[in-house]
């Protein structure tokens, strides 16, 4: 059975997990189907995508069928090789959406644990439904979260905070973790939330919108030398292009701009 769809339409790509009978939980093929999901639109021409999950949840974490692989296996043979860029195959689970060239929108439901909730962070923007449960849940299985969450959670929330739910593993509720910076907004409609923000997105410059992924991604990493420099870069790329154009003459003229 497919793990993962991909649709597109109107310039958005739709990626929606399709493992709603087991709460779209992490296996192997839900692992792999999310992967190629990730490259497919990467090479595409969207220019935004919506992240769903069928169901009463995003997404649950790993299945327990998986947990008990793990004691089958050597760990250091599928956790230390760097099989996509910095990361290993699990942590590109959340980066690959990090290195998807278009903003990523999440809309969540029910259970976002573990690997789902890494998952979840991996997209740009992240829209919660008012019951929604998210947790760093990997303290209860006596582990750490390792699919992406410690190069993603800091950036989000304060130290202390990170350090409870990693420590706890205590789900919370949608309107705390919007406080906490795990949302960005609730609503209880996240998934039509999450189009109309994509339709937003998908009718503003192409261009433009690439390169603010891009900066935004330096800002967050490099020191104040680079950003600065990066910031020129992108925008001398920008100006005058045809993108831009068509932005200022749509302006003028009181319409909607049409790229080609």
């Amino acid at each position: 059975m497919a793990r993962v769809s991909v649709t597109y339409e109107d310039h958005i790509a739709r990626v929606t997990l399709t493992r709603g009978d087991k709460m779209n939980a992490l296996d192997d093929a839900m692992v792999d189907a999310i992967l190629e999901a990730g490259a497919e639109v990467a090479a595409s021409d969207a220019r935004v995508v919506v992240l769903s999950g069928e169901g009463k949840s995003f997404c649950a974490g790993l299945d327990l069928a998986s947990f008990a692989k793990m004691g089958q296996v050597d760990p250091e043979s599928w956790l230390m090789e760097r099989s996509h860029d910095d990361a290993n195959r699990m942590q590109e689970v959340a980066m690959i959406w990090r290195r998807v060239p278009v903003p990523v929108i999440a809309a969540l439901q029910g259970a976002v644990y573990g690997g789902g909730l890494q998952l979840a962070l991996g997209a740009d923007i992240r829209i919660a439904h008012p019951d929604t449960k998210m947790a760093v849940m990997e303290m209860k299985w006596g582990l750490v979260p390792d699919m992406g969450g410690m190069a993603l959670l800091p950036r989000l929330m304060r130290s202390d905070v990170l350090r409870q739910l990693t420590y706890t593993a205590a789900p919370v509720g949608a309107e705390q973790a919007e406080r906490w910076g795990l949302v960005t907004s609730v609503d209880t409609d996240p998934l039509a939330a999450a189009l109309t923000l994509a339709a937003d997105i998908a009718g503003r410059s192409p261009s433009a919108m690439r390169a603010a992924k891009r900066l935004i991604d330096v800002a967050e990493r490099a020191g104040r030398e680079d950003v600065l420099l990066s910031e020129s870069r992108e925008q001398v790329a920008l100006i005058g292009k045809p993108d831009q154009m068509e932005v200022i003459a749509a302006q003028m003229q009181g319409r909607k701009p049409a790229f080609k």
